[in-house]
């Protein structure tokens, strides 16, 4: 399987690992790493486990490997760097958080974008209201095989990039756009993550910067306002007004780049002393 989409931007001593979304790519963090590094970041965009290559690399995988990919990521990124951000798109941002939790001594602050714990915005068939019951379904046999195809916006409010987006995601190209469909054994990985993450939100004590789209599509503000009310680190939230899910390279995603580079620039400005390099 390919790991071009994979990136690295070699900066100052704040790193910053960034994690992208169910189905999607290292691609969609591209723009906000490249805004990261300008702003003077370190910069390492990560490739999922059974991501960028076919449906049956996906399959292959659990929600265990799509964590243990971020761990050996942030685990190299921490021997180069002083400190260490970690920011996630969609089911990116809950992996992001699982990081944060589980590792607290590893994470400066974290960057939590259009989060994902459950599929409730406003493009989603009412069919998603039962995506709990996947994991069900996954035990039993049940739906091998079947496939939720992404409908229009795509999570995406640019009409012009949504034309781009879904040409490339249609045309097989997978490590550019993502896979075209989220499949039934995935998602029920993807419920299951949510669960895991929902438990441990109590455990993440770094500060969060929460952007989220407040028309989002795939998710509602709900998920948002779930990361507020149950970590226990500073809060700081971002509702943007001219994007869907994917805010990463939406409408607003210079904004989003200003207003993140600003808060792990303040956080890493206030923290204590920086840790020596492992």
């Amino acid at each position: 399987m390919s790991s071009t989409a994979e990136f690295r931007f070699e900066g100052g001593r704040d790193g910053v690992l960034l994690i992208h979304g169910l189905t999607g790519t290292p691609t969609e963090m591209r723009i906000l790493g490249k805004g990261l590094n300008r702003a003077g970041f370190t910069v390492v965009g990560v490739r999922l486990a059974g991501h960028c290559g076919t449906e049956e690399d996906l399959l292959a995988t659990t929600w265990e490997d799509w964590y243990a990919s971020v761990e050996a990521a942030a685990e190299e990124l921490r021997g180069r760097v002083d400190r260490v951000f970690v920011a996630g798109l969609s089911m990116g941002a809950l992996l992001a958080l699982r990081l944060a939790a589980v590792r607290p001594d590893w994470v400066d602050g974290v960057g939590v974008f259009g989060a994902t714990f459950r599929y409730d915005g406003w493009s989603i068939p009412w069919t998603g209201r039962f995506s709990f019951m996947l994991p069900m379904f996954k035990r039993l046999g049940i739906g091998k095989n079947r496939v939720f195809i992404e409908q229009p916006p795509y999570g995406i409010r640019d009409e012009r990039l949504r034309a781009q987006v879904s040409a490339a995601m249609f045309s097989g190209d997978s490590e550019a756009a993502g896979l075209p469909g989220n499949p039934w054994d995935a998602l029920a990985e993807m419920v299951e993550l949510s669960r895991d993450v929902r438990r441990r939100l109590p455990d993440v004590v770094a500060p969060c910067f929460v952007a989220h789209a407040a028309d989002d599509d795939v998710a509602s503000v709900a998920n948002a306002d779930l990361v507020a009310r149950r970590v226990r680190g500073p809060i700081e939230m971002l509702l943007l007004g001219d994007s869907y899910h994917m805010i990463t390279i939406d409408r607003e995603r210079r904004m989003l780049i200003e207003r993140t580079a600003d808060f792990f620039s303040r956080v890493a400005r206030d923290a204590r002393p920086a840790r020596m390099a492992a």
